[in-house]
């Protein structure tokens, strides 16, 4: 009997597991489908998708912890969807805590359900109060409705250089030596070379960035720049606009960099401002909102402070 015990466990663990990767091919065809209807970047793709993995396994699966079960299943999704669906690094990094946060939503919501149940007090009700609302959340850029989606990011250090010794240094070439912040040593791009000078009207920048490297099998890394150009000038002020950009194109659109400087009051340092505009071009917008705004004022900071080494 014990014997036959095992065998029935062994056997719901191998259907259980079949279950899993039933689920997550299922979602790799939807990811296709999104894919090709243009909707990759959506809340239907980072809040729908995971969604669907985590509510598919932790239902239907009926595993001891719907919870565990989920995060297990979104950790091998993810696992494969570098490989399978040729992603990069940075998106796989940035999508992972949304991923898990609805897993365990979902897990715990299926587990609290679960145990209303055995004790007699009800729950599928409580739990189909969430589905209008992940419908919602689901539906965010995908022409049913959505959020603004142009930001600035502004950042002002004071620099010990006088404004002319910063002005010289934004007319020349900048050398990206300086220590990135932690935060933009996790997968983005790194600067490493730039071309052209001047502050004038039409005075240009193409600047080359490090190789996408995909993790996709066979894919090869391919190169990544920015163009800019200057549109204003005014004393004490500058703008750069985006002209062509195959570097971050693919996480947001920066549209253009705005640099203004004045004189302390002492004349030996200069308050440094850099505003760079933006467009969010990933849903839903309460998670990569504020993380792409943290992420182009550390890329500010880094601006202002690679400039200031720049002079010295």
């Amino acid at each position: 009997m014990a014997e036959d015990n095992g065998q029935q466990g062994v056997s719901r663990a191998r259907w259980r597991l079949i279950g899993v990767l039933a689920v997550l091919f299922a979602a790799m065809l939807l990811y296709k489908v999104l894919h090709a209807g243009h909707l990759e970047q959506t809340a239907l793709f980072y809040v729908g998708l995971p969604a669907f993995i985590a509510l598919a396994v932790a239902i239907g699966a009926r595993p001891r912890s719907a919870t565990g079960s989920a995060l297990a299943a979104v950790t091998i999704g993810l696992a494969l969807a570098g490989p399978l669906l040729d992603e990069g690094v940075i998106c796989l990094v940035f999508a992972a805590p949304l991923f898990y946060l609805l897993a365990v939503a979902i897990g715990l919501i299926v587990d609290g359900t679960r145990r209303r149940e055995r004790e007699g007090r009800g729950g599928r009700a409580h739990a189909f109060v969430t589905l209008p609302l992940l419908a919602v959340l689901t539906m965010e850029g995908t022409g049913a409705y959505e959020l603004p989606r142009d930001n600035a990011a502004s950042v002002t250090r004071t620099v010990d250089l006088t404004p002319a010794r910063y002005e010289a240094a934004l007319a020349a070439p900048p050398r990206f030596d300086t220590p990135r912040p932690v935060f933009l040593q996790i997968p983005f791009p790194r600067p490493q070379s730039s071309t052209g000078t001047g502050l004038s009207v039409g005075d240009h920048r193409e600047i080359t960035f490090s190789p996408r490297k995909s993790l996709g099998f066979g894919s090869r890394p391919t190169p990544r720049s920015m163009r800019l150009v200057i549109t204003e000038r005014a004393p004490g002020r500058v703008v750069f606009a985006v002209e062509r950009d195959t570097t971050y194109a693919r996480w947001l659109d920066i549209e253009s960099a705005e640099v203004t400087w004045k004189p302390r009051a002492d004349g030996r340092r200069t308050d440094v401002t850099w505003t760079l505009d933006y467009r969010r071009t990933y849903d839903p917008s309460w998670y990569f909102g504020p993380v792409q705004q943290y992420a182009m004022e550390q890329a500010a900071a880094y601006l202002s402070d690679t400039f200031g080494a720049t002079a010295r």
